[in-house]
């Protein structure tokens, strides 16, 4: 297990930390709830999902270790394509198994909130395998909202799974758009 000397420094993300990025949601694939993903992603597919956020916006961070390695990192994700969804985002937070316990996600969570204001976004939604106390925690600590619970609506690890939907509204509205 990996101890931290000094803490990664927070950072937007480029295109040559996609593989870091893959190495850290590949574990979750296989070992965790996090995702409810079954198959890991190729590095090709993992630069395609970077290039599109750039593309559109969608901020990325990582948190660099002093080794240069990615320890965790994070997202903003479009929603739904609709075009009705297009001020919410779902976030990603995925931190690398030995610097969990850290502090690594609130340092990954922190720049998400005002990547999402900039970028004129009005709420960020969170779905969060039910059972992960402390996304749930690291959540709450900035300002979502429990929203609902979908009962069974994940199976992973032969076991049916809930997901716990949360959400923060952020100040201000998009520009060109009033109040109603």
């Amino acid at each position: 297990m990996t101890t931290a000397v000094h803490s990664p420094t927070i950072r937007p993300a480029r295109r040559d930390d996609c593989p870091g990025i893959l190495a850290i949601y590949n574990h979750a694939v296989a070992h965790t709830t996090a995702s409810y993903d079954y198959e890991p992603r190729t590095l090709e597919q993992r630069q395609e999902w970077f290039d599109a956020h750039q593309r559109d916006d969608f901020a990325i961070f990582v948190a660099e270790a002093a080794t240069g390695d990615v320890a965790g990192w994070s997202a903003l994700n479009r929603y739904h394509d609709r075009f009705g969804y297009r001020f919410t985002s779902e976030n990603s937070v995925y931190v690398a198994e030995s610097w969990r316990g850290q502090g690594i996600g609130k340092m990954l969570m922190a720049p998400l909130i005002p990547a999402a204001e900039a970028r004129g976004l009005h709420s960020i939604i969170a779905a969060i395998d039910a059972a992960n106390s402390a996304s749930i925690r690291l959540h709450a600590g900035f300002g979502f909202e429990h929203v609902g619970l979908f009962r069974q609506v994940g199976y992973k690890f032969d076991r049916w799974l809930d997901v716990a939907y949360m959400e923060r509204i952020l100040r201000g509205y998009p520009p060109g758009t009033t109040p109603a």
